[in-house]
């Protein structure tokens, strides 16, 4: 009797030890595929903010201020308040006049008096020879870091239902009236 029991006790063990470790072959395995992005691009997109002089040029206007704002200048305290919608180009180089191979559109709108910082929802809308579709993307933006990073959230055609992590990099800016993003996008699922 006792034999029997304690055959059964070593094939249970057996058996929760074999569970185990296909669980943890299963797991590590979906570690190390999340690591390495099926995908990576590189882009920057450029900024020019209506500030009641350039409407010709301009790629963004505020569509939104606080009482103490207007709609041709930034607010103070961090820009509170304000909301900015965008069309902006998209180059795969720094310079401005670099043919675009797509547009960023969306919207930021600065979210907090004490500390620059701002949130952001937007697309990258392509229809070139390389890239067809788009990738959508939204976040926080703390402007002051070095580096940010925002969650890519989908997309469709070339990109349809990716998903992965943007990070942004201030590249260039002159006032308040341009910026240059730099965006390095690492792709996590790719169908």
């Amino acid at each position: 009797m006792a034999t029997k029991k304690s055959n059964s006790m070593a094939i249970l063990i057996f058996l929760f030890l074999l569970c185990h470790i296909n669980f943890s072959i299963v797991e590590s395995a979906n570690k190390i595929r999340a690591r390495h992005p099926c995908k990576t691009l590189m882009f920057y997109f450029h900024d020019i903010i209506y500030n009641g002089e350039n409407a010709k040029n301009a790629t963004s206007a505020i569509v939104g201020a606080p009482a103490w704002g207007n709609f041709t200048k930034l607010g103070g305290q961090n820009h509170f308040g304000d909301l900015v919608i965008f069309d902006d180009p998209i180059t795969l180089d720094n310079n401005l006049h670099s043919t675009p191979v797509g547009r960023a559109q969306g919207f930021y709108f600065y979210d907090k008096k004490e500390i620059f910082t701002s949130w952001l929802g937007f697309s990258f809308v392509f229809n070139s020879t390389e890239h067809k579709g788009s990738i959508n993307f939204a976040g926080a933006d703390p402007l002051m870091n070095k580096t940010r990073d925002i969650s890519v959230i989908g997309g469709t055609g070339d990109f349809f239902m990716t998903r992965g992590i943007a990070t942004l990099r201030t590249d260039a800016f002159e006032g308040e009236v341009y910026f240059r993003l730099r965006v390095d996008i690492k792709l996590y699922e790719c169908w």
